[in-house]
Order: structure tokens, then sequence, then C-alpha cells
């Protein structure tokens, strides 16, 4: 196994890290990088030696389309190939969100290998926020393919030492800039026209780029999976997400029907003393995504973090308690529900 090495991307390192991060991108090597979203783990989208070195450190299968993330607006059309009856749709989007946590599903440009893309004929693009990300896919000067630097289905990584629980020892480099700002993926739409009314998008994952705020350019529709289906977008298979710990999403207190002689941990919302699931049980250990304010904001971003907690934390269970489906709390519930699905 090679020895992964960690470059801290801090204001006086942040040029050596680029520097180092672009001189293995070139040669066809991978690397995990910081985004505002998680921790990606980095190809050249344009070699597919380079991706299919991705899908293998990951274990990831190559029916799980990969996002794309390029360094401008202008660059998209390096990556895709926007339809005319969108394009006034794509330039309000990416002006409004880009940079930022919103991948749009366009049609794919033919320079996109099929590995990427998982055959399909079309392509997952952001541009990303993170200055550091930024720096390195503008000195690249490619597109770089980073889906989240962890093992497939695993818990996303939000900080770079939780990259290396995931990946250490299987990829050369962890560019270390801290935790992410947002800590849930992007938000992922296709864009279906419609003559003379706003266009459709549909949803395929809730992200930081809420309902709330798309609805201003267009009428927002949620994908429904079907059982079997292969994914049009990253990040769709039901189980997703999660840790090694059985995780139970308990929808309702009254639900709980604990098992003797386990041991159970609560991911709680605010983790208040007399919480109607605090108060359920004598839990092991009780970690809360937005301690006492129940902002989804604080929670979005350390959901991730507090899995990873729960999951170190040698129980039988994890139980989670739900939150709010309005605005960020849509996709806080999407991972929580995906992280269910295993157990």
């Amino acid at each position: 196994m090679p020895e992964t090495r960690i470059v801290h991307a801090a204001d006086d390192e942040m040029k050596d890290a680029v520097r180092a991060a672009c001189a293995l991108l070139r040669a066809g090597e991978i690397a995990a990088l910081p985004t505002e979203t998680v921790y990606g783990l980095a190809a050249d989208a344009l070699n597919p030696a380079a991706v299919a070195k991705v899908f293998a450190a990951k274990q990831r299968p190559s029916f799980d389309p990969l996002i794309v993330h390029i360094a401008s607006r202008g660059d998209l059309k390096t990556v895709a190939i926007v339809p005319d009856d969108i394009v006034e749709t794509v330039n309000q989007l990416t002006t409004a969100f880009w940079p930022g946590p919103l991948t749009l599903i366009l049609p794919k440009h033919p320079d996109v290998p099929d590995l990427v893309t998982s055959g399909l004929s079309t392509v997952a693009v952001r541009q990303s926020a993170h200055p550091v990300f930024r720096a390195i896919n503008k000195e690249l000067g490619k597109p770089i393919a980073a889906p989240s630097a962890n093992r497939f289905g695993r818990i996303s990584p939000t900080s770079a030492s939780a990259v290396m629980k995931e990946l250490g020892g299987r990829i050369p480099l962890i560019v270390d800039a801290g935790a992410c700002s947002e800590g849930v993926e992007s938000t992922i739409i296709s864009i279906e026209p419609r003559a003379g009314k706003k266009p459709v998008f549909h949803l395929h994952r809730a992200g930081p780029v809420t309902k709330e705020q798309l609805q201003d350019y267009g009428k927002v529709e949620k994908v429904r999976e079907k059982p079997g289906d292969l994914p049009h977008a990253p990040g769709q298979l039901p189980s997703h997400y999660a840790p090694l710990t059985p995780l139970v999403l308990l929808e309702k207190p009254e639900d709980f029907k604990p098992e003797p002689g386990k041991k159970y941990g609560l991911l709680s919302y605010r983790g208040e003393d007399d919480g109607a699931y605090i108060t359920l049980h004598d839990w092991e250990t009780v970690e809360s995504l937005s301690p006492g304010s129940g902002k989804l904001a604080e929670a979005a971003i350390r959901l991730f973090f507090v899995m990873r907690l729960l999951d170190e934390a040698g129980l039988d269970a994890i139980i989670a308690e739900p939150v709010s489906e309005t605005g960020l709390g849509v996709a806080i519930m999407d991972r929580l529900r995906r992280a269910s699905a295993n157990r």
C-alpha cells in the first residue's frame, strides 16, 4: 500500500499544496481535495485511467456516475453541450449559484470519458466555491472528477482526518484545508424546458441549494426512484452515506423498542435534556447536530461528523432523531434515510 501524505493548505502553505496536488493529477494520479460540501477524491476528468483509480480506491461500482468540477463558468462548454432551449435557464442558475453547491445534469461533451458518466449521455457538473479546490482546478487547467473521498456507501468525510480514516494507504495525497463549510453534498438537478412557462427542475439529490431557492427560477419536482433502477445522477443508491453501525431513523419516539443488553446511542437534533427523544432511553452516548439552538445550517455542517463519532463509539445501533423537512432539513433527512437503508 502507498503511504498517504497530508499537505496543509493554510494561507502561507496554499501555493505548495496546489503545486503538489496538480503534479499528481497531471501524472494521472488521484488526491483528496477539500470542497465546500465534503472532501472529494479528485482525478483529471479527461483521463480514463486516472478516473479508474478513483473507482478502485473508493470501491465504487462503475454504474454510479461522478460529478465533474470546472474552474469557471466559461469552462462549461468543455464538458457539456447546453441545448438552446435551456441556455437562458442555465445562465440564470450558474449566475445565481456558481461557484457553489449546485450540480447540473446536462448532455455531455464527447471529450468526457464514458467511465466518468457511467455510460450515460449526460454529465453532472458544478463549480466549487472552495478557494483551495478552485485554485487547483484553475492551475490544472482541466476539469476534475471528484466524488466524496470515502469508501463507497460510507459516511462522507468533512475533514482531512476523516479522509485518512477512510482512504489512508489507498491514495497518495490529502490536501488539508480544515472542516468543510456546508457539510452535505451538492444539490443535483436536471432541467426540463416548457414552452411559455418556467422550466421544471427534477431534483435528483437535495443539498445546500434548497427547493425554496430554486423555485425562483423554475418548478421543482423530486425524482422518484424505483427499486432496481440504475442511478442517473451521483449518490442515488438507496443505501448511502452509512456508518458501519446500524442506524435507525426513528420518525416517532413511540416506535423505539430497545432490545435488552444492546448499547444504543442517540443522534439528536438539539440535544435538549427534556426532549422527547433524549428522555426515551438511558443512552450510552448522545451527539447533537445543533446543540440547544436547532439551526438547520449548523446541523448540516455537523451531520457526517456526528455520524462518524457515533459510529466509533462501540454501539450496537444508532438511533437518529428526525429534523424538520424544510430548507436544508430536506437534505439532512435524505442522508439519514439513505444511511438507515442498510440496516
